[in-house]
């Protein structure tokens, strides 16, 4: 990478780690987390020191002569602070002194496990592995100092990047112990003793994000601050509609803007498009600027393709209508059709929200550069592995070929864990024989995104007396993500349905839940909380619904449909519940949370010490999603048909909090994303074409139009941790819905506010 007044991203293969620590007489602790038979596999494993945790990658610590400690992370940061919270949990074991730890970012690589960083699972699948790394190292430099002094281990303890003796008040450096402590056996996990909470120095304490100085001073490396010599960049007219190709194009006004070097022809993807690049023309220039200016002035027929039609307004239709027809049943608990059979109180509504952009700050960009057979890329990435594996398909080359070095992401949300314009990169790196940076605009980002996908929930209910429902089903029809990886699929996938469909959380005797099939007509694929938002904006609806339709306080309503807590056993109901990747005897179930983070935010938020009226509103919602329980409260003022919103309350219960700072911060964005996607928030289609093309049309949340202020509380717990990127977007959505109920009498079911002449 071209030396700038930058401070770069130091990218790290795992082998140059274990040479360079090797060579350097280091102190080396590789936590592994494979199964034996994988890590086997591994070409360096033998030159590896392993120690065995539950989790899924492997992570490395490392402590130099001189006594710097260095940590290698795999999980991408774009401003969740992952580069620091879980460092911050190995040197915590290690009892390290932070200003002497050194953090570098892991480059591509399987033998580091999973790299992909989205479904808030960082935290919680390698907090363990971190823990066993740091508590390693620290047992391993007891141990040499111990032997160095001939004086019993036990006798010897860890303090501040110090072992000390404590009878005699002998103290050495880790730096000095390093070389003989990496002599040593690494001890078996089952051995190890973990720092109590009382002794923490760094867990669940405010501390600044490793990467703030460079990012506040203007030296962070983001993807478009990659450079390389002898680069050229490109900026790609892609197809108006999903698989549209070119049928003819004249290039030549293009070719005489200043810079414009030449026009590259890019193949269409062949279905299903996965990751592939879509197609189009591109303008190779000696700067952006030119790039973008010639491309304006391409000429180009497109032939449109089979999804030329796609016009959103009928489709919404199409999807509530199918909403109200049978569709697959993804969970079956009691008899729904027999309880419905009895007659009596029948509530039922349908609920739509629409396509939804990720529209991070940074649009995607990329650099490439092939050498010797092998593809360099510089790129924002959520998943470096998915980088390696897409521009191997793309070129035909080996994955263990690519090597993906990771820059720090200005926001992702989802996006950028599809590696299209990695693709895009170096496909034409290869065409010219140099590098080539690829940059997306703002509209290319909004009109050929991986749309949160458009959906109809439909709900029905029986009622008893009480207002209570004895049975519900929900039937929910998306254009699913499975669309994007398997030809013309139309039904969710399992994860999809497991996202706030098939886990209703309330203790209802009949209980059942469908998904419809619907074509997809754009890219989809995951976004921010995923199906968690429609599914949850509209079960909590309906809840409120109920709550309403029977009288009675929308909070008191849903503390009497979860009762008094229980861990619900979905897979005796008959669903092949994923959990999100978490095994369901660590992370159940558990109503008695939820119930918990409901009744603090009634605390919190003084639930019914005021009454609607007025203009004022207030909403509640919660619900379980990445394994973390959380209850929104949402008061709204609305003035005519403007909408303030001057308070939103999140309790959070995630298990052992590592960054809490960190994490208030993800709550308090995930209010302001939620408000501004019920707001503003839609992507809409005619002809096949995105509508949309800026934040101009497809707003977020300007200052005026977000919370005043979010109010985060996070439950004290010493249950395992859990995700936080996430779960905060799908119960404020619900809620804020349900406080402009309560607000005007006005029943939200249908998403944006636009569609009611709210603004």
């Amino acid at each position: 990478m071209k030396e700038t007044s930058r401070n770069p991203i130091e990218n790290i293969s795992r082998r140059d780690f274990m040479n360079g620590m090797f060579s350097a007489g280091a102190l080396v602790i590789a936590a592994r987390v494979l199964p034996a038979s994988a890590w086997a596999q591994l070409a360096d494993a033998s030159a590896t020191r392993a120690v065995g945790s539950a989790l899924s990658p492997s992570i490395y610590l490392g402590v130099e002569t001189d006594g710097t400690v260095f940590i290698v992370t795999h999980r991408s940061e774009m401003g969740t602070g992952i580069r620091t919270a879980l460092p911050a949990v190995a040197a915590d074991e290690l009892d390290a002194d932070w200003d002497r730890v050194r953090i570098e970012q892991g480059i591509g690589d399987p033998a580091y496990g999973d790299q992909n960083t989205d479904g808030s699972r960082s935290i919680r699948d390698f907090y363990q592995a971190f823990r066993v790394a740091g508590a390693s190292a620290r047992e391993m430099l007891i141990r040499a100092a111990a032997a160095e002094w001939n004086v019993p281990a036990p006798e010897c303890r860890a303090e501040l990047h110090e072992i000390v003796h404590s009878s005699s008040g002998r103290r050495a450096g880790y730096g000095a112990l390093a070389e003989a402590a990496g002599r040593l056996d690494v001890p078996d996990p089952s051995t190890l003793e973990f720092k109590p909470a009382a002794e923490w120095r760094y867990v669940g304490r405010d501390h600044s994000i490793y990467d703030l100085p460079g990012i506040v001073t203007g030296t962070a490396v983001f993807g478009m601050d990659a450079e390389l010599d002898d680069m050229v960049y490109a900026s790609i007219e892609h197809p108006p509609v999903l698989g549209g190709t070119v049928r003819s194009l004249d290039d030549s006004e293009a070719l005489e803007v200043p810079g414009v070097q030449r026009t590259v022809p890019l193949p269409p993807f062949t279905p299903p498009y996965g990751f592939q690049p879509l197609g189009g023309v591109a303008v190779i220039a000696d700067n952006t600027w030119a790039a973008f200016q010639g491309r304006g002035r391409l000429n180009i027929d497109w032939d449109d393709g089979p999804n030329a039609g796609y016009d959103s307004d009928r489709f919404r239709q199409q999807l509530m209508d199918t909403a109200r027809q049978t569709g697959r049943v993804v969970r079956d608990h009691g008899d729904v059709d027999q309880e419905f059979d009895r007659g009596g109180t029948i509530l039922e509504a349908m609920y739509y929200m629409p396509h939804h952009a990720h529209a991070p700050m940074e649009p995607p960009a990329a650099v490439a550069d092939i050498r010797g057979g092998r593809a360099y890329v510089w790129a924002p990435t959520q998943n470096p592995q998915a980088v390696q594996d897409t521009v191997a398909a793309a070129l035909g080359i080996d994955a263990a070929d690519v090597v993906c070095n990771v820059t720090l992401l200005g926001g992702g949300f989802g996006r950028k864990s599809k590696p299209d314009y990695c693709a895009e990169a170096a496909l034409l790196a290869r065409e010219l024989g140099r590098p080539v940076k690829v940059v997306w605009s703002r509209e290319d980002d909004v009109r050929f995104d991986y749309y949160h996908t458009v959906s109809a929930v439909y709900q029905r209910a029986r009622v008893d007396a009480a207002g209570r429902p004895t049975a519900w089903l929900s039937r929910s029809v998306f254009p699913p993500i499975a669309a994007t990886f398997i030809p013309d699929e139309q039904y969710g996938m399992t994860f999809e349905h497991d996202f706030g469909l098939n886990d209703l959380p309330y203790d209802i005797p009949n209980i059942r839940a469908e998904n419809g099939p619907a074509p997809a007509h754009v890219r989809i694929g995951w976004f921010r909380a995923v199906t968690n938002n429609f599914h949850v904006f509209a079960a909590s609806s309906f809840a409120d619904e109920m709550a309403h339709a029977a009288g009675r306080d929308p909070l008191e309503f849903l503390l009497d449909m979860i009762g008094p807590g229980q861990i619900v056993d979905l897979p005796s109901q008959g669903v092949a519940y994923e959990n999100y990747g978490a095994p369901l005897d660590r992370y159940p179930v558990d109503t008695r949370r939820l119930r918990n983070v409901l009744e603090i935010a009634g605390e919190r938020a003084e639930w019914g010490s005021r009454q609607p009226g007025n203009g004022w509103g207030v909403g509640i919602a919660a619900h379980r999603s990445f394994n973390t329980y959380v209850a929104s409260v949402v008061e709204v003022e609305v003035d005519g048909n403007q909408v303030h919103v001057p308070r939103v309350h999140q309790v959070v219960d995630a298990g052992v909090i590592v960054s809490p700072d960190r994490v208030r911060a993800q709550f308090e964005g995930a209010s302001v994303m939620a408000v501004g996607l019920v707001r503003t928030g839609a992507i809409t289609a005619a002809n096949g074409r995105i509508q949309q093309s800026n934040f101009t049309d497809f707003q977020v949340a300007r200052m005026a139009d977000a919370p005043v202020e979010t109010l985060v509380h996070l439950v004290d717990s010493t249950e395992l941790p859990t995700g936080v990127g996430e779960p905060g977007v799908p119960p404020v959505i619900a809620a804020f819905a349900n406080a402009i109920y309560s607000a005007t009498g006005t029943r939200v079911r249908e998403l944006p506010l636009s569609r009611y002449g709210l603004a």
